[in-house]
Parts: structure tokens; C-alpha cells; sequence
């Protein structure tokens, strides 16, 4: 199935691709048909601060998650025009701010991997993925995620 008529079944609509926050470009392609995304932050509407295992729970983290990677696809929009051009998310970096006695990263790090599942179906939508814990995140966010994506030359 397409993946924009799949993402109007799911009732998903791309967000404003996030502003950077640094010195950096947000999406670079590399080797033979691969891109990068830097790491993207949950905000869509609202800055959102604070730690998982304090402030937040793990349901409100894969939430966070799956916002994160809502703003990875709209960067890859952005750059690439179409989303129809990925053929293989291929690697999934999901960082998390909680607290001390906080491990649930790889449950809070679903939200995003099943995001991508939902949209481009298993096959092309599975990422290897990594789930990490950090003590604070830029800006105060919960959750960062970046990724690395095979598209079509």
C-alpha cells in the first residue's frame, strides 16, 4: 500500500518539520542510497520537558517516542519530496531522560519503531533499533530519536 494513503487510514498527518537546534544539517545522505537523520526532539505543538520515572510514564514516553519519529519523517519529507522513496528503515537511535531507577527505554523507544511499522508495514518498516538511557537530553526533552534509511537513487 502506499505510504500516504496508509497514513491517511491511520489518520497521521506529518508535522512542520522541528527547527534545528544546533550547528548541523538535519538530514544527510551518504554511500549508495543512505540518509541520516539527526536526532528529533518530541515537541509538535508545545515545548516538552522533563524525565521519564518523575514527570513521566512509559505510556506518555511511547507517545513522546512516536512523536519524535513523526518529526524524523517530516525531515526526510522535506529533503526528499516523498516518502515513497524509503525502501528500508534500516537503524533507530532512541534516547531517553529518566530518572536513576528508570529502564524501560526500549518499551518508551516502541512508540517510534511501531510508528514506522503502522506506516510502511513490517518488511520495509522494522528498524534494527538501539533504546538508550541519558541523564538530560538538549533543551530538557524526554525522548530523542534519529534514524538511518535506505531510499531509492
Amino acid at each position: 500500500m502506499d505510504v500516504y494513503e496508509r497514513m491517511k487510514e491511520l489518520g497521521i498527518t506529518l508535522p512542520q518539520p522541528p527547527p534545528k537546534g544546533g550547528v548541523y544539517v538535519q538530514m544527510k545522505q551518504f554511500g549508495a542510497g543512505l540518509v541520516y537523520v539527526s536526532g528529533c526532539g518530541p515537541s509538535i505543538a508545545e515545548p516538552i520537558k522533563g524525565k521519564l520515572g518523575k514527570d513521566f510514564t512509559i505510556s506518555q514516553g511511547q507517545e513522546f517516542a512516536r512523536n519524535c519519529m513523526l518529526n524524523v519523517l517530516a525531515v526526510l519529507e522535506k529533503n526528499l519530496g516523498d516518502l515513497r522513496k524509503i525502501k528500508n528503515c534500516v537503524k533507530v537511535l532512541t534516547f531517553v531522560a529518566g530518572t536513576d531507577d528508570f529502564y524501560d527505554h526500549p518499551a518508551v523507544a516502541n512508540g517510534g519503531s511501531q510508528l514506522l511499522i503502522d506506516i510502511f508495514g513490517p518488511e520495509i518498516g522494522t528498524p534494527s533499533r538501539s533504546a538508550i538511557g541519558a541523564n538530560a537530553l538538549p533543551f530538557g526533552i524526554p525522548v530523542e530519536t534519529e534514524g538511518l534509511f535506505e531510499i531509492e537513487n
